[in-house]
């Protein structure tokens, strides 16, 4: 983006000042060195209204104003000299510091106080008097002291706008963490909601449709009894569920999880919503007694088993469902094999979203999953680290 060439506000008053200031000290005969006459004493304006107009560019063009200004400043040094033309110099090697390119920043303190260096030493060989000291004392004011300042400022403004550049990045990093977090928990919470009501839900999708199918009474007294029980559990798990989600953060009393402790009732329930679709259910448990796994993976090999259960009976023609559950070689295993095939009837619809959650559940958890049909079976397979300490609770 260039910079506009139009004066600040601030550095008019600066070129107006100066040269009021020069004006009027000439007026009055004070010059920085009287004994000059190589030149009549007006010429010492000439200088003074150079630098004064530099002045108007000392932010838009640094670069010019200084190199202008270190003319004038020269040609002053042939005059009876002003000292305000002297301090308006000292301004434009402040202004090109702080207002320039970076490089011109960087550039111009160093080769001032080399600069200041080598008139110290130069004069002091020439002249041989303690005179000659203070000219570098001068020339290191005049010039490296207001590049040294300007420097000083500008490395100061940057390390201000990169701290506020972290700032707002760290704002942003943590804004995104919160959206991912967020974005995590929604997908948890719909994990958990899709494997707590769809065991009901298809469970009275199946047996209203075999009511519907069947023109009996004593099976529709049956399926309807089904449905009542299901819809009854399903209600109170969300019910649950919601009470968690309106009282998260809240001190709340401790909720009964899932475990692998309610198998058993898990595939009574099975047994009792697959009676109609012929479905026998069978389980394999070979964890050796007493010993516990963590938590987290606890609920999710309780989840899975629960998921395909309920797949089984969405899907499954009639036939054995088998169970297994292992634990060996620090990992848990768990197993459900299900008869797939054709079978009459209208079967309860399905998105898919299930087995994608049995998916997540295993890999938060650095499991491994597989699902898929074998032969005239579906068998889904989950194994999951099982020691204590090996997964975050």
């Amino acid at each position: 983006m260039t910079k506009s060439l139009r004066p600040h506000r601030h550095d008019v008053i600066l070129a107006v000042a100066g040269l009021l200031v020069g004006l009027v000290m000439w007026s009055l005969g004070i010059y920085s060195s009287s004994n000059r006459h190589l030149l009549p004493a007006w010429a010492a304006l000439v200088p003074l209204a150079v630098l004064s107009a530099m002045e108007l560019l000392r932010r838009s063009m640094p670069s010019v104003a200084l190199a202008v200004g270190t003319l004038g400043v020269i040609a002053n040094e042939f005059t009876v000299g002003s000292l305000t033309t002297v301090l308006i110099f000292t301004d434009l090697m402040y202004a090109a510091v702080v207002y320039g390119k970076p490089a011109t920043a960087r550039r111009l303190p160093v080769s001032t106080g080399l600069i200041t260096v080598a008139v110290t030493i130069g004069f002091l060989a020439w002249l041989r008097t303690p005179e000659a000291l203070l000219i570098g004392v001068v020339t290191g004011l005049v010039s490296f002291a207001p590049a040294l300042t300007g420097a000083t400022l500008r490395n100061h403004r940057e390390a201000a706008v990169a701290a506020r550049l972290r700032a707002e990045q760290t704002a942003l990093l943590a804004e995104m963490d919160r959206s991912q977090a967020v974005a995590a928990e929604r997908a948890r919470m719909a994990r958990e909601l899709h494997d707590m009501v769809a065991n009901h839900l298809s469970a009275i999708a199946i047996h209203s449709t075999a009511a519907l199918s069947i023109d009996r009474a004593d099976t529709s007294r049956d399926a309807l009894g089904v449905i009542r029980e299901n819809s009854v559990q399903g209600l109170a798990e969300m019910r649950r569920l919601i009470g968690l989600l309106r009282d998260a953060g809240a001190e709340q009393e401790a909720v009964a999880v899932p475990s692998l402790d309610g198998l058993e009732a898990l595939l009574g329930q099975a047994r009792t919503n697959g009676s109609a679709s012929g479905l026998e259910f069978v389980l394999h448990d070979d964890r050796p007694p007493g010993e516990r796994v963590p938590a987290p993976v606890e609920l999710a090999a309780y989840r899975i088993l629960q998921e395909s259960l309920t797949n089984a009976l969405k899907h499954g023609v009639a036939g054995t469902v088998t169970v297994r559950v292992a634990r060996t070689d620090g990992q848990l295993t768990v197993a459900v094999d299900s008869p797939y095939g054709e079978r009459p009837g209208p079967r309860a619809p399905g998105s898919g979203a299930g087995l994608i959650g049995m998916r997540e559940r295993v890999e938060l958890l650095g499991g491994e999953f597989s699902a898929g049909r074998t032969g005239e079976l579906w068998r889904v397979r989950a194994t999951l680290p099982a020691e204590e300490g090996a997964v975050e609770a």
